[in-house]
């Protein structure tokens, strides 16, 4: 491809770490190189932790971001996380097809952040012989950094995370507590840029709990799904995609258009990850800390001011909420599964942390002051019991920011500065 040279591979791994006899799946491997470099055997490796849950990784057209400046020091791997991309997938009919709702929530169980650490153990160890390698992680991938520091430091020259430390010990409940006064603080900011969009989303909203309105795939746009919008909102410029989203909502007085709803249902279909609010709440179970319980959903529930009646409307965010799995057509087959997952009190560990505060690889984390999916305070105060981890925080970035290369390039900087990688 333009500027990259590009090998690709399936490689086996276990079903269950834990049970190798349930059978294997595969994972995808992209190795990406500079041309220039494709045969220097001693180039450094760095691997990426994608973002989600259920994230695949990118398909780069271009180097540019992040990747420009990954090319000029490594051989890069991109790994698509079990059930994603290219690996074997998962999605809502596999796990229906499984029976009944525990053995769902077993299966679902398999594909968190200790799975994915093993996989990646076994990618190093058999596709690129043992070699030490970095990763760079972005938000759930900072999940996948501690995980990986817990149980294989031994692995990594050195970790990068942007907007990803989850807090230690994890919590959904502490999580949704804070993110919710964050998504709040968003829409403010939304409605202050944009104050005629005030009236029109409250239009909208009107319009939705009036009759119901169908999307292009049969399901009802109810008020509460267009609220799932305001995701976007901890992203730039995504104050300006819901600005241009509604400006062009009604086609007449009274109707929506077929291109918003057209629109709409690309951004909260969950086909293209559709074990983004699968697994949204299961990435805080860790060890005896459960069950979850739906916490984002009690969480709302003590927040009249996010009601569905509530003018300007409210938006949310990253919160996954039982109702998705009954509306969402491509979710609906995954719904006694997750809700066994959030009865779940016992989970395999994550985080260990005494290995966490006696870790000696280089980390080096932005936290972006102002993200609003995982909150900078739990960062820092996470940041402050992992042995040799520096911080940069800033607010110059939302949370893409590692779409901009200057902050890969900082990150090495600040890992350079205090000795380097290990080797």
């Amino acid at each position: 491809m333009p500027g990259m040279w590009v090998s690709e591979r399936h490689v086996d791994v276990p079903l269950d770490w834990w049970d190798p006899a349930r059978g294997e799946i595969e994972v995808f491997v992209r190795e990406i190189v500079d041309p220039d470099k494709r045969g220097d055997g001693s180039l450094p490796l760095l691997t990426y932790l994608q973002g989600g849950p259920g994230g695949d990784n990118p398909r780069p057209t271009e180097v540019s971001g992040w990747l420009e400046e990954a090319l000029k020091h490594y051989r890069v791997v991109l790994v698509d996380q079990r059930g994603t991309g290219r690996s074997t997938p998962l999605d809502a009919r596999i796990v229906a097809e499984l029976g009944d709702a525990q053995a769902g929530a077993d299966h679902l169980a398999r594909f968190r952040a200790d799975s994915i650490v093993r996989d990646l153990e076994h990618v190093r160890s058999t596709v690129y012989e043992g070699r030490k390698w970095a990763t760079l992680a972005q938000s759930y991938g900072g999940w996948l950094t501690l995980a990986y520091l817990s149980h294989a430091p031994e692995a990594l020259s050195a970790s990068y995370v942007c907007g990803g430390i989850p807090g230690n010990p994890m919590s959904a409940e502490e999580v949704y507590r804070r993110t919710f006064d964050r998504v709040a603080g968003k829409t403010a900011e939304y409605y202050r840029r944009y104050p005629q969009d005030a009236e029109l989303v409250a239009r909208i909203a009107d319009r939705l709990a009036a009759e119901p309105v169908h999307l292009p795939d049969g399901d009802v746009l109810t008020v509460r799904r267009f609220q799932s919008l305001g995701i976007d909102f901890g992203m730039k410029p995504g104050f300006e995609r819901m600005h241009w989203l509604v400006e062009d909502a009604f086609i007449t007085e009274g109707r929506l258009s077929e291109g918003f709803l057209a629109a709409v249902l690309a951004r909260t279909s969950s086909a293209a990850n559709p074990l983004f609010w699968t697994l949204q709440e299961s990435i805080y179970g860790d060890g005896a800390n459960g069950p979850t319980a739906w916490a984002a959903q009690r969480e709302r529930d003590r927040r009249p001011e996010f009601g569905e009646d509530v003018r300007p409307l409210p938006f949310t965010g990253e919160m996954a909420f039982p109702w998705m799995f009954d509306e969402v057509r491509l979710l609906r087959g995954f719904a006694p599964a997750v809700h066994a997952l959030a009865e779940r009190r016992e989970w395999s560990p994550i985080l260990d942390p005494e290995r966490l505060a006696a870790n000696e690889v280089p980390v080096a984390a932005a936290v972006y002051f102002d993200d609003m999916y995982v909150d900078s305070g739990l960062q820092l105060d996470t940041l402050k019991g992992l042995g040799n981890a520096q911080a940069w925080v800033t607010n110059e970035f939302e949370h893409d920011g590692i779409g901009s290369g200057r902050v890969l390039t900082r990150l090495r900087e600040m890992v350079r500065d205090r000795g380097g990688e290990r080797r």
